[in-house]
């Protein structure tokens, strides 16, 4: 395993890349870290996992917003190109999701197949991730906490002490991206494998939603995941990886 902390034309950022073989790419979710992806990452034993903490969260730097999809989508371009990855299968949650999107969009050539988790081509209103950001920066994360927990559908002690530790900045200007993407356009021109998956029980991403976006990308797949909430790589990492699992194989990304 090797931790790098990789300078892009924005922001320094933290990468976790470990193992050999078939590259995969793994982003997380906004108020997230890499650390989503632990019930994970060792039940894909046979593969080169690369995964960072997006800018703004975990341990990469948290310059002042606002952010653009942009700039986020480049920050993984940037990462790639350091680390010389390509023909990855990209697996993104939530903002993620929509990061890996972006990426598929203007970078086809590091892009095998891609994994839609919890995610959408375009997240809610305007005017309601403004007023999100507005809240993180002017009270802090404390105060989101309990409602994003229960938009989740989460309990969990790990995901609330990540969530809170988050930095407000980062948060906020990820809001900001968030708000001005709207991806159901050229997400709809894609053309690759991809798996859309998403917890019965997400309130933050329904089903219908995660569906509807993963249905943009003509014969893509879709599998709902018993019982779990937003947080299905952490709370149910085996179902998750099993689905990877599958899905790599029937993409020959062994």
């Amino acid at each position: 395993m090797s931790d790098h902390k990789i300078t892009t034309t924005a922001t320094t950022l933290h990468v976790q890349d470990e193992g050999e073989g078939p590259p995969v790419i793994l982003l997380h979710g906004l108020g997230m870290s890499h650390t989503v992806w632990d019930e994970v990452r060792f039940r894909l034993p046979d593969k080169r996992l690369i995964m960072m903490d997006l800018r703004g969260h975990g341990q990469s730097d948290a310059p002042r917003g606002p952010y653009t999809m942009g700039g986020l989508i480049k920050d993984v371009e940037d990462v790639c190109d350091a680390v010389d990855v390509q023909d990855a299968v990209v697996v993104g949650l939530s903002l993620g999701g929509m990061i890996a999107q972006g990426l598929a969009v203007k970078r086809l050539d590091l892009i095998r197949a891609l994994v839609l988790i919890g995610t959408a081509a375009k997240f809610g209103q305007v005017d309601a991730w403004h007023a999100r950001a507005q809240i993180a920066r002017g009270s802090g994360m404390t105060t989101l906490a309990p409602t994003i927990l229960r938009r989740w559908n989460s309990t969990d002690e790990t995901a609330k002490r990540r969530l809170v530790n988050t930095d407000p900045e980062g948060y906020a200007a990820s809001c900001e991206a968030i708000a001005g993407t709207d991806f159901y356009t050229p997400t709809s021109g894609l053309r690759l494998p991809t798996l859309g998956l998403c917890g019965d029980k997400d309130k933050s991403t329904p089903p219908d939603l995660v569906r509807e976006t993963t249905d943009l990308i003509p014969g893509s797949e879709f599998h709902l995941i018993k019982g779990a909430g937003h947080l299905a790589p952490e709370t149910h990492g085996a179902d998750v990886a099993k689905h990877l699992h599958t899905f790599m194989r029937g993409v020959g990304h062994v």
